[in-house]
């Protein structure tokens, strides 16, 4: 517990020999996540709660990135609330700007603003046993007393720079695809682009259009499947919008697809390995037909089975490597010096724009959650996963520290759209805190032999997974932790974790007044 915690918890006012508290519920992050939290509160009763945010809007991923070329990555009908459907997408995978729209509108149609406290960046939350209250403190100082605590800070949040010898001498404009600049003009620049995952093959076939030259760095290659985005034209909205269950028939059509593709693929890929060799030579077979120079064509085609490393789709991104201006670069960065970059091969690239496409903190210390987060006996979180690999109940819940729930946790996702962990792990933690209320508790802890078991079973499916049952050992991916385990995917089907949020037994808990 930090000096200013113990202070606090020392001379914690009461009322009636009970703590008095500033709200019933905080929950760290106002993304989607964070949003999604709230409107389960607002709807089940339970609005005493405050959303800290340490920026100075709503949005989360949305907010923060901006880079050209930005859009969803698997179908807009799926990536959205169940119960806030959105009739008029542009397009089969929104842009992001029209991703940010929408999480604003939510923000404001279900009543979350007056919940949000902005430029309010957490920088600990103690749970004080004494009191049994969380006490969390941001970075400015503030301090927030709640009987619960919600982290819903996702994963995606803290940009990853490249650790490369010299970058930090370089003297041109130096950019994370996280953090972009929209000051600076790309027009006419000569351009080191690092990373060819998600962000890069969006990004890329925009910047290639004003770059003066445009050098890619691949470390690994990235499985990508041709894409069709389909406009929704004027008529298609109004249908969507005026015919009862059409949306939802097209909506439950893009989330088979996409689960079948994106994630059973992984969690049943002892079973399903044929249908992802399949993929693999449509993937080939689109490489082949959109570069025109075999040894790039080589060079593209990942070295790993897919779903290893999170796939997508894109009918824009090979094709740059056609022109005169545009190199794919595979050989390793030996050092960057004050103008350019250097491989290991020796060869030199002058450039006067550094632009990183290299992800994201996922499953480090520090990055889940962002903040620090100390339960029962001075526990800190990060150092209970560090000494027991991650792990959580549900995806939801850790032993040893009570009234604490994540919206996205070891072990959470089972859905290729975000939206389903959203909704499952929203409606386990309110069933805890609706159960409390009933059995007028004020603590809930999940038991450690829940939690263990829990565990044991997530454990016992791994070997049917592509992480284990795959060939993935170069494909480098954020789905494998410094354990070596792959906590971010559930091995079970969304539809079953689902159940499972609204059925699991009270029982796996313990409640009490204290």
């Amino acid at each position: 517990m930090t000096e200013a915690a113990l202070d606090l918890a020392l001379d914690l006012p009461t009322r009636a020999n009970k703590p008095l508290i500033d709200y019933e519920t905080v929950i760290v992050g106002s993304g989607l996540c964070g949003i999604g939290a709230g409107i389960r509160l607002i709807n089940e009763g339970l609005a005493d709660f405050v959303i800290l945010e340490k920026a100075d809007d709503v949005g989360g991923t949305w907010r923060d990135n901006t880079y050209p070329g930005l859009a969803v990555d698997i179908p807009s009908l799926s990536y959205s609330f169940s119960f806030e459907q959105n009739p008029y997408w542009s397009s089969l995978y929104a842009p992001g700007a029209e991703m940010k729209a929408y999480v604003d509108h939510c923000a404001q149609k279900y009543g979350i603003r007056p919940h949000m406290r902005y430029n309010a960046e957490v920088a600990v939350s103690t749970y004080d046993e004494q009191h049994n209250v969380w006490i969390t403190e941001t970075t400015s100082g503030d301090v927030y007393t709640s009987r619960y605590l919600i982290c819903a800070t996702g994963f995606l949040t803290l940009p990853k720079l490249p650790i490369i010898d010299g970058i930090d001498e370089f003297k041109g404009k130096v950019m994370h695809t996280g953090r972009w600049d929209h000051d600076y003009d790309m027009t006419d620049k000569r351009i080191g682009f690092i990373g060819t995952g998600a962000t890069g093959i969006q990004a890329v076939p925009e910047l290639v259009e004003k770059a003066k030259s445009l050098d890619v760095y691949q470390r690994t290659a990235i499985w990508l499947l041709p894409k069709t985005d389909m406009l929704f034209s004027p008529r298609l909205q109004k249908f969507f919008a005026k015919v009862p269950g059409a949306q939802w028939a097209a909506r439950l059509l893009t989330i088979f697809f996409t689960d079948i593709v994106m994630i059973n693929l992984l969690i049943f890929n002892k079973y399903f390995s044929f249908a992802g060799k399949k993929l693999q030579k449509i993937c080939v077979n689109h490489i082949r037909n959109q570069v025109d120079d075999p040894a790039t064509q080589e060079a593209l085609i990942p070295k790993y089975d897919f779903g290893c490393k999170r796939p997508s789709f894109t009918s824009k991104f090979y094709p740059v490597f056609n022109r005169d201006d545009t190199s794919l670069v595979t050989d390793p960065i030996d050092h960057i010096t004050e103008n350019a970059i250097v491989t290991k091969d020796g060869t030199v690239r002058e450039i006067d724009t550094l632009i990183c496409a290299t992800g994201f903190e996922v499953f480090q210390k520090g990055s889940v959650p962002t903040f620090d987060v100390v339960g029962r006996g001075n526990i800190d979180l990060s150092d209970f996963w560090e000494e027991n690999r991650y792990q959580a109940f549900q995806g939801s819940s850790v032993p040893g520290f009570p009234n604490f729930f994540m919206m996205f946790g070891p072990y959470s996702v089972c859905t290729a759209s975000w939206f389903g962990m959203i909704d499952t792990q929203s409606k386990h933690f309110v069933r805890c805190l609706k159960a409390a209320k009933k059995r007028d508790a004020n603590y809930v802890e999940v038991k450690k032999a829940s939690n263990d078991k829990d565990f044991q079973k997530v454990q016992s499916r791994t070997h049917l997974t592509i992480f284990k049952f795959g060939d993935c050992a170069q494909s480098n991916s954020y789905y494998f932790d410094r354990h070596g385990d792959s906590p971010t995917i559930r091995p079970t089907m969304g539809f079953i974790h689902w159940l499972h949020s609204r059925l699991f037994s009270m029982k796996h808990y313990n409640f009490d007044t204290k």
